[in-house]
């Protein structure tokens, strides 16, 4: 392929927001991609690869992936460490680095690729410089847990509160951190979830003062909002409401490509101490060949994000639509609608369309299963009671047709109008660290016998991903039972099981 065949990248010419959701005139610095940039001249030029990758751009024998891809990606994959885009004083990735600092009101911002999960256990490993309990809400993510296995912190946890009718847990309240920390004095860091899977928002700001008061960092896995703070329409960021860490998930909603994230360091009296801290764990945890692909992604879903006001307020309207279509329809329930009644929740992140199918007479697994195979429409989540559609913000998808593909599903004759639902199961008691249990000699048993055992793995429905054990809990008939019912669900999976059914789970040697 020539060179010129790769396209050049379009600029940006709308303004947009910076940082906080309050509109402000964009900096004239974040309408460039200077990595993004860099990466695209060097793989317009004319080169004879005999380096990694081993596909050398195309050139050579790669034709399966040419085929699948085309030769502009194979060209983009450049290597790491090359002068003019990754090295040297002032490169095009510091330079990119310093322009997404400054879109998110950071201290400091680094590009990761291996996901959000990479940016949680960075955080919680960096904690661990600060004490040795973490002040954590119970429904974080996998990625969290697996942070407190290699850092060997102990956890403390805040139950958030939940909705039993739907099974959804949502935030955690100021007073109910306040307590938690109280409790555990000399806490390393507290580390909270907003927004939630289905759109939940927590009161950052509030959270960010009783975490401070209390002599502690504040942590937020703001994987669900990355694209917060870039247009009057959208709740604020974590950093602009005093948060300390923030992990971000820029894929989702922001509109990178998938397993690209941020993380960001906020200006604080915890920064000096983190900052080293972060740099150290960054480079344990980051690949030493990051993908320039996904680190150009980020680079251009920043700057799409500040300078993308206009299509921003398009994928607004087109939630708002879908939500409105589904309320004149009659049958089914906004899941936003409801979060008046939860004092955790003082937001709704628009772009997020819960749906509650129940209400329809239709469980959220067959309603995903069906919008996939009958209608070509794929929406990011179902639970038994319900479905979450989400708009990336700057996409416009046609609201008519998933509401009209939603009202057509067939729900089964006899179907009451206000069905059982299934809530979430409690947790067993702690019997032991994350760390020490993971580590510990363990063993594969039956479910059945694994009932009043100690698990050894980190059990997480997918999806959302929320640990239902963790590594140190006793596993109880309750769980048992939700686990083999995900597993038996079409698209369900139970990330840490030890098989795919669910027939037998891993647990600490009694001897142990």
């Amino acid at each position: 392929m020539s060179p010129s065949r790769i396209p050049a990248l379009a600029p940006a010419t709308t303004s947009s927001t910076l940082g906080g959701g309050d509109p402000v005139g964009t900096a004239a610095s974040q309408h460039a991609a200077p990595y993004a940039d860099a990466v695209l001249r060097t793989a317009g030029q004319d080169w004879q690869r005999l380096n990694v990758p081993g596909h050398a751009a195309g050139t050579d024998g790669s034709t399966d992936l040419a085929g699948l891809f085309g030769d502009a990606p194979l060209r983009l994959d450049v290597p790491p460490l090359l002068e003019g885009i990754d090295l040297g004083a002032d490169s095009p990735l510091d330079q990119a680095l310093g322009l997404a600092a400054e879109a998110w009101g950071a201290r400091r911002t680094w590009f990761l690729t291996n996901g959000a999960s990479q940016g949680n256990r960075m955080a919680v490993l960096a904690a661990r410089a600060l004490g040795d309990t973490l002040v954590v809400q119970r429904s974080v993510h996998s990625s969290v847990i697996d942070g407190l296995v290699l850092s060997g912190l102990r956890a403390a946890f805040v139950h958030p509160s939940v909705d039993l009718d739907l099974g959804i847990a949502h935030g955690v309240t100021p007073a109910d951190l306040a307590a938690a920390l109280s409790a555990n004095p000399g806490a390393a860091a507290a580390y909270v979830v907003t927004p939630s899977y289905f759109g939940a928002v927590a009161d950052v700001r509030a959270l960010a003062e009783v975490a401070h008061r209390a002599g502690v960092p504040l942590f937020v896995d703001e994987a669900w909002g990355a694209h917060f703070g870039f247009h009057p329409g959208l709740p604020g960021g974590a950093l602009a409401h005093g948060a300390d860490v923030v992990v971000s998930s820029t894929h989702k909603l922001g509109g990178s490509l998938t397993q690209s994230a941020m993380l960001h360091l906020g200006e604080g009296p915890y920064a000096d101490v983190l900052e080293p801290q972060l740099r150290r764990i960054f480079h344990l945890t980051q690949s030493t060949s990051a993908s320039a692909l996904l680190l150009a992604s980020l680079d251009l879903a920043r700057r799409t994000l500040v300078t993308g006001r206009e299509a921003i307020g398009t994928s607004l309207a087109a939630a708002d639509a879908m939500r409105d279509a589904v309320r004149a329809g009659g049958r089914f329930g906004v899941v936003s609608d409801g979060f008046g009644r939860f004092a955790d929740i003082v937001a709704a992140d628009p772009l997020r369309v819960a749906v509650d199918t129940r209400a329809g007479g239709v469980s959220g697994h067959e309603a995903r299963r069906r919008l996939l195979n009958e209608h070509r429409i794929m929406v990011e989540v179902a639970t038994d009671s319900a479905i979450v559609a989400v708009v990336g913000a700057g996409a416009a998808p046609d609201p008519k047709r998933f509401t009209e593909a939603l009202h057509a599903l067939p729900a089964p004759p006899g179907t009451q109008a206000a069905p059982v639902r299934i809530p979430l199961p409690a947790p067993g008691p702690v019997r032991s660290t994350a760390r020490a249990a993971f580590l510990a000699r363990s063993t594969a048993v039956p479910a059945a016998r694994a009932v009043g055992r100690v698990s050894a793995d980190t059990l997480a429905a997918y999806p959302p991903g929320i640990p239902n054990v963790l590594p140190g809990e006793v596993i109880t008939q309750e769980l048992v039972d939700f686990f083999r019912r995900t597993a038996a669900t079409p698209g369900g999976h139970v990330r840490g099981a030890a098989d795919l059914a669910v027939s037998t789970l891993r647990v600490v040697d009694e001897g142990e």
